[in-house]
């Protein structure tokens, strides 16, 4: 308890008395720790008004104190001898009537939400030995970030719509198929499966529920891994078969289906062939084209053949094109590149062979996977965090979850266009490489913390 200052001695006794009784419960322990909560070797006192110096001299000898600073009028940091007990200084000063109040200096943190789920671990916190691409070094600053949407009154994305098109997605529990334990029965909204043509989406394949995890998993629930826009409702649309593969006709259905029922951004974590090109797939191109006239965000794959090109649907005009990067900042070796690669994300597995880059060690141990809750094997029943998921397809959750950030926090205004939204993108991703190699990172890595961050490119006065 931290009472009011006040200038009446009598009032003064009461809030110390109020105080000591409360010091009881005061972790004193924890100042020891590696974590403290407080300086050990600090107390803040603020002394009655009036209060002579020799009386405050006196107050800080009763405590052990020796140097003493001035902080702020009639208040002093007061630092404790070594050897003081820090619990038995805190408790003489508060019984002082010349004392108004006596704190611990406590210790504040970098803003950034560390949720509990637990990962593979034992531990709240524990998600992060796998989730590197959330908090590690080269991953996306999710912490942060979802420390700035909460203070802009929209805790992880919420009140954004993402349109999941895939494979389906582990969303209800009914037959044969049951809701991922890491998914919220509430994170979801209406969906349609256009491979069964009927009103009921489900996984047969496991990439959809990856997907829809990296994006909005559920989080701070003691289960599992985390989503990054974990807030935020996903709409599942199934356009790929059991197999992985969907055509372009149905997935152009897809987009339109999730334009109108109301998706504010489109995940397409799928890629045609090197040799398609856009006149092979004008209805999925002019899809897109109505997507972009309603303004809604589409995020696609760059794809996984190491080509100096990027695979369709990512290639086509006003779609973000997301490349992939390894766990140690290089891009992927896997990871299509070039001319249209608007920028790129966490996709796991091993570096490409790129001399001159800082971040690129082919001859080191390949990086980490991702991870999120899946299948983990052909029964659509049983759940896991499995290894062998890398990719491009898992690069681009990463950016679609990012953008609903952007959209939820209000940074741009209360309905930014997709161009706004590819604009702060680019402008807050983090430059990766040797300079000069925007055809190999595109903009650089999506840094989801300065994307939300209040102010900068193209930001709103609020």
């Amino acid at each position: 308890m931290n009472p009011r200052p006040t200038t009446a001695a009598a009032q003064a006794r009461r809030l110390v008395l109020a105080c000591a009784a409360a010091l009881a419960v005061l972790p004193v322990a924890s100042a020891q720790a590696g974590a403290a909560a407080y300086a050990p070797d600090r107390i803040l006192v603020k002394y009655v008004t009036a209060t002579p110096a020799r009386a405050r001299a006196a107050a800080a000898r009763v405590a052990g104190a020796g140097d003493a600073l001035v902080t702020a009028p009639h208040t002093r940091l007061l630092r404790l001898a070594r050897g003081v007990s820090f619990g038995a200084a805190l408790r003489a000063l508060r019984r002082r009537a010349d004392v108004a109040w006596a704190v611990p200096d406590y210790r504040a943190h970098a803003a950034g939400l560390i949720p509990n789920d637990l990962g593979s671990g034992a531990q709240p916190g524990d998600w992060q030995q796998l989730q590197w691409n959330f908090s590690g070094p080269f991953g996306v600053n999710g912490p942060q970030a979802w420390s700035n949407v909460a203070a802009d009154g929209a805790p992880g994305g919420r009140g954004v719509v993402v349109a999941v098109l895939d494979t389906g997605i582990a969303y209800a529990t009914r037959g044969r198929f049951v809701r991922s334990p890491d998914f919220s029965r509430y994170g979801f909204t209406g969906g349609y499966d256009f491979i069964a043509h009927n009103r009921f989406p489900d996984d047969r394949n496991g990439h959809g529920t990856f997907v829809a995890g990296t994006i909005a998993e559920a989080t701070d629930n003691h289960y599992g891994l985390t989503g990054l826009a974990f807030a935020a409702r996903i709409m599942p649309v199934r356009v790929l078969d059991s197999q992985g593969e969907g055509e372009a006709s149905t997935i152009a259905e897809g987009v339109r289906y999730a334009v109108k029922h109301g998706a504010q951004v489109i995940n397409l974590s799928l890629e045609f062939s090197s040799s398609v090109t856009a006149a092979d797939i004008p209805e999925l191109i002019e899809a897109l084209r109505y997507a972009r006239r309603h303004g809604v965000l589409v995020v696609a794959a760059a794809g996984n053949e190491a080509h100096t090109a990027i695979a369709y649907p990512a290639r086509a005009p006003n779609v973000v094109a997301v490349g992939a990067t390894t766990e140690h900042g290089c891009l992927a070796d896997y990871s299509n590149d070039g001319s249209g690669l608007t920028l790129v994300a966490p996709g796991g597995g091993a570096d490409a062979n790129l001399p001159g880059d800082p971040n690129c060690h082919t001859e080191g141990p390949s990086g980490r996977d991702i991870y999120q809750v899946t299948f983990t094997g052909a029964s659509p029943r049983r759940f896991g965090m499995p290894s062998g998921y890398e990719g491009t397809s898992m690069a681009a959750p990463h950016v679609a979850a990012t953008a609903a950030l952007i959209i939820a926090s209000g940074v741009l205004g209360r309905h930014p266009t997709p161009a706004a939204i590819i604009a702060r993108l680019r402008a807050t991703a983090r430059k990766l490489g040797g300079g000069g190699d925007e055809a190999l990172y595109g903009a650089g890595l999506v840094d989801a913390a300065a994307a939300t961050a209040p102010g900068g490119p193209g930001a709103v006065p609020r």
